[in-house]
């Protein structure tokens, strides 16, 4: 019986490959289905992934595009070819931590919940004192219910969304959650952020282990180190399925849960603020280009958030956080300055 599915996509990450797949069979029983899909990689990827499938005979199932398509097409592609009760996305450059399988099994015998979250450290090859200090060996992926089965779904959402923590490979699903066309988007970036909440919607119930499972490599030419103007405008919708998904329910509950709702607001702007900032850094944008974009991205807000900014920045002041709440307003008038015909860069 296939338990687990671990999906493993592979692009150009030919120093960083053997150490992620060992550590996957470091764990894995036999109820363990590894899937590691190549996305057409031109560094030797795929030829390292037939050697390691002879170190491990019957254990990899190798699979491959035929032409590169992008990390959501290859995540769909192994969601297809999954067999395994709950489905593990792990990505080709990080590594399971020891015991994380065996702390999955356990907990998956004896609640069965939905969706299981743990959290994860930041993996650098050179950690420096500022990062100890920020707690990378150890940061929460969920502020919420611990070490307990809850069905408590509007907890589910809000405590994902005050981390921000909506990457993939933090939270393990039962396969039948994809059953109805839930599916990664492909060609888009913030795909996790895209997707995750949304299937979250779909749990009835869920487990947080507060532990470290997954070690993250933390890399130089990660998304956020290398923005674009799609990948920014990426950024600042990237709550909109979460939005038509909630609006879609018929569960009144949830749509009028007011933790929910300053979480989601509370992410929408910590989006915004980013794909600003980004444009606020474009000096030789044309200027028609960075308006454009700073009025799409307080659209995109407006669509999405079911909080308005003035109203944020009121629950941040009731919360105590006047920083952040001096933090929004001064990029909401900078983006009101962007969105200017004739306004200074």
């Amino acid at each position: 019986m296939t338990w687990l599915s671990i999906l493993v996509p592979v692009y150009n990450v030919l120093p960083y490959l053997e150490e992620c797949l060992q550590s996957v069979m470091d764990q894995a029983d036999a109820g363990v289905q590894v899937l590691v899909l190549d996305d057409c990689s031109t560094d030797g990827s795929w030829a390292l992934m037939q050697q390691l499938d002879q170190r491990w005979p019957g254990r990899l199932q190798l699979m491959q595009h035929e032409r590169n398509a992008g990390l959501s097409a290859a995540r769909n592609t192994m969601i297809d070819a999954a067999t395994g009760d709950y489905l593990w996305f792990l990505d080709s450059d990080d590594k399971l931590l020891p015991g994380a399988i065996a702390g999955l099994s356990a907990i998956v015998k004896q609640h069965a919940p939905d969706a299981v979250l743990c959290d994860f450290s930041v993996w650098r090859e050179a950690p420096r004192l500022k990062h100890r200090l920020r707690g990378e060996a150890h940061r929460h992926s969920f502020q919420g219910p611990t070490l307990q089965r809850s069905q408590d779904r509007g907890a589910l959402l809000a405590g994902l969304l005050r981390t921000g923590q909506l990457h993939a490979w933090s939270k393990i699903s039962r396969r039948s959650l994809w059953d109805a066309g839930l599916r990664f988007p492909a060609g888009r970036y913030f795909e996790d952020m895209m997707t995750m909440p949304q299937m979250a919607l779909r749990c009835s119930s869920f487990y947080y282990c507060p532990q470290p499972w997954v070690a993250y490599r933390q890399r130089a030419n990660s998304i956020l180190a290398s923005m674009t103007p799609a990948k920014a405008a990426d950024q600042s919708a990237a709550l909109c399925p979460l939005a038509q998904a909630v609006q879609a329910l018929q569960d009144d509950a949830l749509r009028n849960d007011g933790r929910l709702h300053f979480a989601w607001a509370h992410q929408a702007a910590r989006n915004l603020i980013g794909a600003l900032r980004f444009l606020d850094r474009q000096r030789d944008m044309p200027p028609a280009q960075r308006q454009a974009l700073a009025q799409q991205f307080l659209a995109d807000f407006g669509r999405i958030s079911p909080l308005s900014l003035p109203a944020l920045r009121q629950a941040y002041l009731r919360r105590g956080w006047w920083l952040r709440a001096w933090k929004l307003r001064s990029w909401e008038r900078r983006a009101q300055q962007l969105g200017t015909p004739g306004a200074p860069a």
